[in-house]
């Protein structure tokens, strides 16, 4: 499989810059992975798909304020976007400015008592750091939301970047799927009889590495920590043993179930059942889910509308169909649908 086999042309017009409100009154585009059926709805229709005994599984990760502002010691710019902590104070971050090399130290610009130095260079942009003091407790004062770069506009209310349900910090950026959702949705969706379970993924650094491998197969994902609790697995396998659906909420839910299923099959060592129950886990996961692979946790899938050769649009592809989900964006794009993270969303179902 080629990336090229992932891209489409879309226009900057198309690449929402603001959210709508509420929340739910975005609109939903329902992609019927067998029948290749597409209809036009408003996300707060999504009830019309769901039934009693049903899961609904979100994800409980929060962004944390992430970009830094920061100056050299020459007093040019630089930016620290964080990514992922190291332990003590030490982080590897993406480092935008010229010339940052080993030894370069950074001083925030909203707190200047607060630096960090550049202890290690990576891949491209990336680079170890080591804070003078330990910037979690900082950050909500001195750091900002890291909005994709595609978004110009800063957002009036930064928790219109976070899902209602948040509450595990770690992300570098939002589930965008589960941000559609209100309150009092899921509370009428509770009432239905749909249980809701969660799960914990922090989006990571993959969220701003393209793809470079032309066979996409040669593409490895970094990790990203994922958590499922034993209650929340066993909640979700009994709804499935009692004839529930599993509908996952965004790419993030999808690839933290999966990931459990196949731990699941390697404790049993066999499929015990034609589908394949999830089990508790709480690791890092690179899963790279690509066409041709074989879905045993997740029935239904709420997501967003993905960059072009991203690997979001391939998870897509793998569960819809590569040609549906083409198809299905170019017809998006006539009924101009929003896309990217503030923008509408689809459910992928039978």
């Amino acid at each position: 499989m080629h990336l090229s086999d992932y891209d489409y042309d879309l226009p900057e017009s198309f690449i929402a810059q603001t959210a709508v409100e509420p929340r739910d009154s975005s609109k939903l585009l329902v992609v019927h992975r067998h029948s290749g059926e597409l209809e036009h709805r408003i996300f707060r229709e999504v009830t019309d798909y769901l039934r009693a005994g049903d899961v609904l599984v979100l994800n409980q990760t929060r962004v944390i304020p992430a970009r830094l502002k920061a100056r050299k010691a020459t007093g040019g710019a630089a930016e620290i976007l964080l990514l992922q902590p190291l332990g003590g104070t030490r982080w590897l971050a993406m480092i935008g400015g010229r010339n940052i090399q080993i030894g370069a130290t950074l001083t925030l610009e909203n707190d200047p008592a607060i630096s960090a130095t550049v202890q290690e260079i990576g891949e491209e942009t990336r680079r170890v750091v080591e804070f003078s003091e330990a910037i979690e407790p900082h950050l909500d004062r001195v750091g900002e939301l890291p909005l994709p770069p595609y978004i110009h506009q800063k957002l009036d209310d930064p928790e219109r970047y976070q899902t209602v349900y948040s509450r595990y910090a770690g992300s570098v950026a939002a589930p965008t799927a589960g941000l559609h959702f209100t309150g009092d949705l899921l509370v009428k969706i509770q009432q239905m009889g749909v249980q809701i379970a969660y799960c914990t993924l922090h989006v990571g650094i993959g969220t701003f590495l393209p793809v470079r491998a032309e066979q996409i197969a040669e593409h490895r994902l970094h990790e990203e920590y994922a958590e499922l609790t034993a209650e929340n697995a066993k909640l979700i396998n009994e709804a499935k043993l009692r004839g529930g659906r599993v509908i996952a909420t965004g790419t993030t839910t999808a690839r933290t179930l999966e990931t459990a299923a196949i731990r699941s099959a390697g404790e049993a060592g066999v499929d015990v059942c034609p589908w394949r129950p999830v089990i508790a886990i709480k690791e890092p996961t690179t899963l790279f889910i690509m066409p041709g692979f074989k879905f045993r946790a997740v029935d239904m899938l709420i997501t967003n509308f993905h960059l072009p050769k991203s690997t979001l649009l391939m998870l897509v592809s793998a569960f819809a169909g590569r040609d549906l989900m083409l198809h299905a964006y170019e017809i998006a794009k006539q009924q101009d649908y929003r896309f990217f993270s503030l923008g509408d969303a689809c459910l992928l179902m039978d």
